[in-house]
C-alpha cells in the first residue's frame, strides 16, 4: 500500500468521519447557545438592574475592558458544560455502571471453570490431571 492510500484508508474511517460530524454540531449548538444567552438570557438579567451587559464596559489608561461580553461568554460555557454533561456525561456513566453490575453479576453468579496449579500457579481446567504449564501432576478437586 502506498502513503496515498493508507491516508485515504484513515480518512474514510467512521470514527474520524463521526468525529467530524460531532465537531460541526457542537459548533453549531455553540453558537446557538451563545446567542440565546447574549439576546435572551442576559437582556433578561439586564431588565432586574436596568442595564445591557454588552455595554458594560470600563476603561483604564486608554484599555478597554468588556466585562459585559466576557460574562456572555462565561454563561454560554456553564450553559454548554451543563447541557453536555445532563445530555451525554451522565447517561453514558449510568450505562457504564449498570453494565458493570451486569458483568459483576454473572461473574460471581457463574462457578469458576479453572483453578491455580500448585507448583507454577498458572490457570488450570478444574478436571485437569495435570499442569499445561509446568506438567506436573495435580491432585484432584474436592467437590
Amino acid at each position: 500500500m502506498t502513503v496515498r492510500e493508507d491516508f485515504a484508508k484513515f480518512l474514510q474511517r467512521g470514527n474520524l468521519i463521526q468525529l467530524a460530524i460531532a465537531f460541526v454540531m457542537g459548533a453549531a449548538f455553540s453558537a446557538v447557545v451563545t446567542a440565546l444567552v447574549a439576546d435572551i438570557i442576559t437582556p433578561l438579567i439586564g431588565v432586574a438592574g436596568k442595564f445591557d451587559f454588552s455595554t458594560w464596559v470600563y476603561t483604564v489608561n486608554g484599555s478597554t475592558f468588556q466585562q459585559g461580553l466576557f460574562l456572555n461568554s462565561l454563561i454560554s460555557f456553564v450553559t454548554i458544560a451543563l447541557v453536555v454533561f445532563f445530555a451525554i456525561a451522565l447517561p453514558y456513566q449510568r450505562h457504564e455502571d449498570r453494565k458493570a453490575a451486569k458483568a459483576a453479576a454473572a461473574a460471581k453468579a457463574a462457578p469458576p471453570t479453572t483453578r491455580a496449579c500448585p507448583e507454577c500457579l498458572s490457570q488450570i481446567p478444574i478436571a485437569a490431571k495435570r499442569c499445561s504449564a509446568c506438567t506436573s501432576p495435580v491432585p484432584p478437586v474436592a467437590a
